[in-house]
């Protein structure tokens, strides 16, 4: 009798602990899962590790990598022409020189916008604003930056005029949002269209940013989008104390992505999206 007893005994443990003990395991696993998929993967300029910035091949790389936004730099042409391009001159970017408003549209088209990346590039152009509009939209979430709007006057309303023509003004779920670092450029666009998401970007001179400062963007905005250099758990907090969200700018290795979820922002501005993990990459 006893032995039976001491037979049953040890299988029925032996089956309880095959039950058990991956419980326990994913247990220990639901902080981080949980913080994965709260966190929200920005492709910085498309997934611009991968691929040339703010070009087609980087925005469909990032849609590929299913990331949850592109980021887009806005400026405009020398006929009033809305084009994707970081900087204000070409010369980086592309194989022409001179300022993106010297150009028209057309001659801008014309630039090889991708060699510079790599071979697999060659042809790559500087695409149009409407164009990446048509091309994402429903698709991919559009973090739309107004680059030195302080050069083009009236930018604003070009943006949202083509927003509008879409019916992209009243976006579902924050998939447009707006942002800049021009602070008063943010609070036109958000006066012009309040029911869209504005952010004010800033870079590391603002690393002692007050509550002052910060109460005066949740007047007008509702992301604050630091350099991640200046970003601390204290900011952090601050930061979302005012109802803002925050998501810092520029990932580039996976130990600073690792150091911005310690610190609980809302998001990552990223040129690599599988380093935020929220959509993890096979291998």
């Amino acid at each position: 009798m006893f032995r039976k007893f001491t037979i049953l005994s040890m299988t029925t443990m032996f089956l309880m602990s095959m039950f058990t003990i991956p419980v326990l395991a994913s247990s220990s696993e639901t902080p981080a899962i949980k913080q994965q998929q709260k966190m929200v993967n920005i492709a910085h300029r498309g997934a611009s590790g991968h691929a040339p910035e703010n070009t087609i091949a980087a925005f469909d790389k990032a849609f590929e990598m299913k990331a949850d936004y592109i980021e887009i730099d806005v400026q405009q042409t020398r006929d009033g022409r809305l084009v994707v391009i970081h900087d204000t001159t070409i010369d980086r970017t592309t194989n022409g020189t001179g300022s993106v408003s010297d150009y028209t549209l057309e001659e801008l088209r014309q630039l090889d916008a991708g060699t510079w990346f790599g071979k697999d590039f060659i042809g790559e152009q500087i695409p149009t604003f409407e164009e990446i509009l048509d091309r994402y939209r429903g698709k991919i979430g559009i973090l739309i930056e107004l680059k030195s709007p302080e050069l083009y006057p009236g930018v604003e309303e070009k943006v949202i005029d083509a927003l509008i023509e879409r019916n992209m003004h009243r976006p579902n779920n924050q998939k447009v949002i707006i942002q800049s670092f021009n602070h008063e450029s943010v609070k036109k666009s958000k006066e012009l269209v309040p029911n869209i998401p504005h952010g004010v970007l800033t870079d590391s001179s603002w690393a002692d940013v007050t509550d002052e400062q910060l109460a005066e963007f949740a007047a007008y905005a509702d992301f604050y989008n630091p350099n991640m250099n200046i970003v601390t758990h204290e900011l952090v907090e601050r930061v979302q104390d005012k109802g803002l969200k925050m998501y810092p700018y520029t990932v580039r290795t996976q130990e600073q992505a690792d150091n911005l979820f310690e610190l609980g922002v809302d998001g990552i501005i990223t040129d690599f999206p599988e380093y935020v993990y929220k959509h993890p990459v096979k291998k």
